[in-house]
């Protein structure tokens, strides 16, 4: 019987390559790899030959059938991805299910992802954590997803497409607040970068500067003090906060809540994100996510302030 070796590969830095990852390279009969021409690359740095089949998320179901008649021939197959580890937001997941319950052995090869990279760099909790892969492209899927992880105490794992970063941190700041975050991108790349601010510094940066590149957002789960106070006064289940929503998005809020921030301490609060780097519209926003206000309560406190945006730092 013919075994399918699941291989975790480099996210960037070759070098990262393992002696066991080589050696099962070389000895497989053959190589699913998700993009053969990236594989080549691996391949070519340590002057390996074995034959390559694509495997991706197009043709991964007709693959399939292939890949099993050879494993029913007593082959080996190494399967990879273009960088980490396959079936992690990757194709892979339907063949190691094929494989496994056609009765073939199935063996991880473990290497390196970004999502443990990132985790491990980012400073946040990682004795708990939650990966939740690409957030939905949709605006409305996605702010919708957000919300249901609002009242989540664990650490918030995400990858990101450059083009939807803007708008996702966006929304992460808008749903959940001013939370403290990291973004990692082009992980043990040339040109890796770390930033290690909160969600309002993120955003801001990003406004300023294109965004390139891959990116892993992590950022720090709900304050579990306060979710639970939250909870003594508000049903805290994601079907009811989407419910209580109002016509901009955020959650509505008690009329108690709203009676109890004098517009000069709301002045004081968006003055002091501002003096962190944000832009008058940004910090409103933010202030108003905080404390759960309807936006213009807060735009119509903030009209006394009169001051230019500061202009965010580079982090590296």
């Amino acid at each position: 019987m013919g075994t399918l070796y699941v291989c975790g590969t480099p996210i960037g830095n070759l070098e990262d390559a393992s002696f066991r990852l080589l050696r099962t390279l070389r000895e497989a009969s053959v190589i699913a790899a998700e993009d053969t021409r990236h594989a080549r690359k691996l391949l070519g740095r340590y002057d390996i030959h074995t034959p390559l089949i694509s495997l991706h998320e197009h043709n991964e179901e007709a693959r399939i059938a292939e890949v099993l008649r050879r494993l029913g021939r007593g082959e080996a197959v190494a399967l990879v991805s273009d960088a980490g580890m396959p079936a992690i937001s990757d194709p892979g997941a339907r063949l190691v299910r094929a494989a496994a319950d056609a009765g073939f052995d199935v063996v991880v090869v473990p290497g390196p992802t970004a999502l443990t990279t990132a985790l491990a760099g980012s400073g946040l909790p990682a004795d708990r954590f939650v990966f939740e892969g690409f957030l939905p492209r949709r605006a409305a899927a996605r702010r919708q997803r957000l919300h249901e992880l609002k009242g989540d105490p664990r650490t918030l794992v995400f990858y990101e497409a450059p083009h939807r970063l803007r708008a996702t941190l966006r929304d992460m700041l808008d749903v959940w607040g001013d939370r403290p975050a990291c973004i990692a991108r082009e992980l043990t790349k040339a040109f890796e970068q770390w930033q290690r601010q909160p969600l309002s510094r993120l955003v801001a940066y990003w406004e300023e500067h294109p965004p390139r590149g891959e990116f892993v957002i992590v950022v720090a789960g709900a304050d579990r003090p306060a979710a639970a106070g939250r909870a003594a006064g508000h049903d805290a289940g994601a079907a009811d906060r989407g419910a209580a929503e109002g016509g901009d998005g955020q959650a509505a809020p008690s009329q108690e809540v709203g009676e109890s921030v004098a517009p000069d301490e709301l002045a004081q609060r968006v003055l002091l994100k501002m003096s962190m780097g944000m832009d008058k519209k940004t910090a409103v926003q933010a202030v108003a996510s905080e404390l759960g206000l309807p936006r213009r309560v807060v735009y119509q406190a903030a009209t006394v302030i009169d001051a230019a945006p500061v202009e965010p730092e580079e982090s590296g």
